[in-house]
């Protein structure tokens, strides 16, 4: 009897314990007039919990308990809802009811506006990040109603969505918005002023939209169509900086045609190029997105309708601004990194990249007509000579023995090296820049100078100018001549804009740029003192 009664006392101990550690005996209970009662016989609230930040101590004088404790020191329970129960003040979601008022930002709108993007300018696209954050806040109940209701009717998740939204209802708790859709209303809402202020492009392989040019001429520009060119002079300040593009800016280029230079076309590595209205307004008029890959060379046309583009993804495309219709559409065998049209049959073009040989479109057949091939790797750029007949190739061929194939000269029909001979130092150029009086040239070399050739066989080098005080380091820096062929331009490295006059190769003025590399700058064709310049940071000032 002794045994049998041990172990029946035992199995009774388990039970109890297996009883206790299973189940959790309710705190308290609800009275007639919807308030919780605990143990301790002191009635709250039914709200009072942990969402109020306060607990009643209960006459035993046990501690309150501290927020974030795990333990609970002096063995007494929180108050817990009674299953079943619809009464909003005993729902458990109640304690993760959003506050009442939610943050107000307010923006200043009492700023004049501005026709034109000055330094201190900010573009309509910009938004603090701060704004943007508390913006998104504002939006997250209204964007979570219309989000869920869609789900619930077109996906197989809209049961879920649903369900959240009824406990919203009941319970005031606004449901879990996944990240990708809490971030969709602040994009829109950061992006919807930049699309009415600037144009974007189409998506690639569709045609842009028409480019609205004012028929007018700029007034900027009118005196000086019909008068004698007048003597360049040194910008001082910036007039326009313009900001767009969301990667290193490669080139730039005024249009060819006079009437319509207040135009300047940009090329960057974002896979998109730009055209902008650089002299009344600093607009940008334009954007094309017709690569997939980074557009490393953009040229207009010599009529200044069209602008023909090529980029890494191996495409050229020659687009029409007035209708915006690509009227022609080629695919190379190589990346491209530069492109020229013919001085006198505007329907041929010349483009190199990463590949030993370069090409001769014509645009009317969409097909290649002549292929130039040497021992290279690379053509960094393209120069005609000659109005056509010949043209020099610059590439990256360049070793410790012999510097031979760093510049080729070649004939226009026949696609033969006539020299290749020409520069004799290990340095390789990556830009070349043709003087609009002197039958010179001048080839940007990694020596950080510039190099001064004839352009009449044998094309020897002159010895005695030698352009210096810049920086390369490997950056495709370009350089350029003013239209009275007075004054070289040049980048640098580190961010400056150098200044040389050509006769006596002396520094006429430095410019502090950019804080990146400045990798491009051109003079105006028509205003004496106006110069644009761009940099691997993204951005391009106007100078005056």
């Amino acid at each position: 009897r002794t045994a049998r009664t041990l172990s029946l006392m035992a199995s009774l101990v388990a039970y109890d314990d297996s009883d206790s550690e299973a189940e959790t005996e309710p705190a308290g209970s609800l009275n007639a007039m919807g308030q919780v009662k605990d143990t301790s016989g002191a009635a709250r609230p039914p709200g009072q919990d942990f969402a109020s930040g306060t607990l009643d101590v209960p006459k035993g004088g046990a501690q309150p308990i501290k927020h974030g404790s795990c333990g609970n020191p002096g063995g007494h329970h929180l108050p817990l809802a009674w299953p079943g129960r619809s009464d909003r003040g005993s729902c458990p979601s109640q304690r993760l009811q959003w506050p009442g008022k939610e943050p107000q930002v307010t923006f200043r709108t009492n700023e004049p506006s501005r026709s034109s993007l000055w330094t201190s300018h900010v573009p309509a696209s910009h938004m603090p990040l701060a704004a943007a954050r508390f913006k998104q806040v504002k939006l997250f109940r209204d964007f979570s109603k219309s989000s869920f209701r869609a789900q619930s009717e077109s996906e197989t998740v809209g049961k879920n969505g649903s369900s959240l939204q009824k406990k919203k209802c009941e319970d005031g708790v606004v449901p879990y918005t996944p990240k990708r859709l809490r971030q969709l209303p602040a994009l829109r809402t950061e992006t919807g002023k930049a699309s009415e202020a600037e144009p974007q492009g189409r998506p690639a392989g569709r045609a842009p939209a028409p480019l609205c040019v004012a028929p007018r001429v700029s007034e900027f520009i009118q005196p000086y169509l019909n008068s004698h060119y007048k003597e360049t002079t040194v910008p001082q300040k910036v007039l326009f900086y313009l900001r767009g593009h969301r990667g290193p800016v490669n080139s730039i280029q005024w249009c060819p045609v006079l009437s319509q230079s207040h135009m300047l076309l940009s090329t960057s590595m974002d896979k998109t190029f730009k055209v902008w209205n650089a002299v009344d307004s600093g607009y940008c008029l334009q954007t094309y997105s017709l690569h997939t890959e980074a557009v490393r060379a953009a040229r207009w046309s010599p009529c200044g309708r069209r602008i023909l583009s090529g980029g890494f993804d191996f495409g050229l495309h020659l687009t029409d601004l007035e209708t915006g219709t690509q009227l022609f559409s080629g695919r190379s065998d190589f990346r491209i990194t530069t492109l020229k049209f013919h001085p006198k049959d505007h329907n041929i073009f010349l483009c190199g990249g990463f590949s030993s040989e370069m090409k001769a479109w014509d645009i009317r057949t969409s097909k290649v007509m002549r292929s130039y091939k040497a021992t290279i790797q690379q053509t960094l750029d393209i120069l005609f000579l000659r109005e056509g007949s010949e043209f020099l190739s610059s590439t990256d061929a360049s070793t410790r023995d012999s510097a031979d194939r760093t510049i080729i000269a070649w004939d226009f029909r026949t696609s033969a090296k006539i020299s290749n001979q020409i520069f004799h130092e290990r340095f390789t150029c990556p830009s070349l820049a043709l003087h609009p009086r002197e039958p010179v040239f001048l080839a940007q070399t990694n020596g950080n100078y510039l190099a001064l050739f004839s352009t009449v066989w044998p094309y020897r080098m002159s010895r005695r100018r030698r352009y210096e005080g810049h920086k390369v380091e490997g950056y495709s820096v370009g350089c350029e001549c003013s239209p009275g062929g007075d004054l070289l331009v040049t980048g640098s490295a580190d961010g400056r804009v150098l200044m040389y006059s050509f006769r006596t190769a002396s520094r006429a003025c430095t410019l502090q740029g950019h804080t990146q590399a400045c990798v491009g700058t051109t003079y105006h064709p028509v205003l004496p003192s106006v110069l644009a310049t761009c940099s691997w940071g993204g951005d391009v000032k106007i100078w005056h």
